[in-house]
């Protein structure tokens, strides 16, 4: 009887698995494994925050000259754009971290007189129908020498959009709302 070439013969035996590659693979799983745990501790560590804040961007020197991602509230009567450029501009001001209602946070960050306030220039880029006043705009780009932000991306977010109505449904008297009447989440829901 012929055997054929896939076939093993029947003296055959498996050979074990010499040390040194079996220290291959425990070697190649703990680079691995270091690996992963270098990955999840350093997004923690330098992580913790998806974006800066205007006042980190401004005061802290380590990010000059650096491409950085902030976030901050759009004042809506600075909004300008030069559609035959694809030019917007407007000025964003710092949003204090930490807290839990966004829409009221953007909404005193606007009315605050003292608020740190950064100008916006973003090019080649068509007006986003959610720029607008008190939206947080996620930006990601350098601040210039000439103190302007020069943005690459631009996000928004308008939480009054996603509530789904004023105040009341909150759980909030509106007559104890801080609210002014032209508040977009005084409107019956967008």
């Amino acid at each position: 009887m012929t055997q054929a070439a896939w076939e093993k013969s029947a003296g055959a035996q498996l050979r074990p698995r010499r040390s040194g590659e079996r220290l291959k693979f425990l070697v190649g799983g703990v680079l691995i494994l270091g690996a992963v745990l270098f990955l999840i501790v350093s997004g923690t560590i330098s992580g913790a925050s998806f974006f800066i804040t205007v006042d980190d961007l401004l005061y802290d020197t380590q990010y000059n000259g650096q491409s950085v991602r902030i976030a901050g509230a759009v004042l809506g009567d600075s909004i300008r754009y030069d559609a035959e450029n694809l030019i917007i501009e407007f000025t964003i001001v710092h949003v204090p971290e930490g807290y839990t209602d966004l829409a009221e946070a953007l909404f005193v960050a606007v009315n605050n007189p003292d608020a740190t306030q950064l100008h916006v220039r973003v090019e080649n880029s068509v007006k986003p129908e959610l720029l607008r006043h008190e939206a947080q705009a996620i930006l990601t780009g350098r601040l210039g020498a000439d103190g302007v932000f020069h943005a690459t991306e631009l996000n928004l977010k308008c939480p009054t959009r996603f509530t789904e109505g004023g105040p009341e449904h909150q759980g909030i008297d509106p007559e104890d709302a801080i609210l002014p009447e032209d508040h977009p989440s005084m409107g019956a829901g967008v």
